[in-house]
């Protein structure tokens, strides 16, 4: 299964942290790579919540939550033909405030073309996500 992971240390405590990965709605202000966010449904996240993401130069995606370990990991997935994308964000302590681990595994028929069309503009935004949710949580 085609997939990355990125981990960065985060100069603030993983509750600060976790706060700021949980916001989606305000990611499209704190995250470049993320234009508009639709919560599609009320209330905190939970298992089974959904969102709608619109990203440049991607689909736009309805991501469902499928696990959440509330104040320290949620997963979540989106499905089109052929392909499903889970990705997972893990807040850990850290001696030095925080660790951030962001994954993503792509899988399905149509996974392997997918991933070699999108895998260096996934790794950027991964990337981009990251430092994004570091600058936030540190200036919060």
């Amino acid at each position: 299964m085609p997939g990355l992971r990125h981990t960065i240390t985060i100069a603030a405590p993983p509750e600060r942290v976790w706060a700021v990965i949980v916001d989606v709605e305000r990611w499209p202000e704190r995250i470049p790579t993320v234009e508009a966010v639709e919560r599609l449904d009320a209330g905190p996240l939970a298992v089974g919540s959904r969102t709608r993401l619109q990203q440049p130069r991607l689909p736009t995606a309805v991501w469902t939550v499928t696990e959440l370990v509330d104040g320290s990991s949620y997963t979540w997935e989106s499905r089109s033909s052929g392909v499903t994308v889970t990705a997972t964000h893990v807040v850990e302590p850290h001696p030095d405030g925080s660790r951030l681990a962001l994954a993503l595994r792509v899988s399905g028929w149509l996974s392997g073309i997918g991933w070699l069309m999108s895998r260096s503009l996934t790794k950027q935004y991964v990337e981009t996500e990251a430092t994004s949710i570091k600058r936030a949580a540190e200036t919060t």
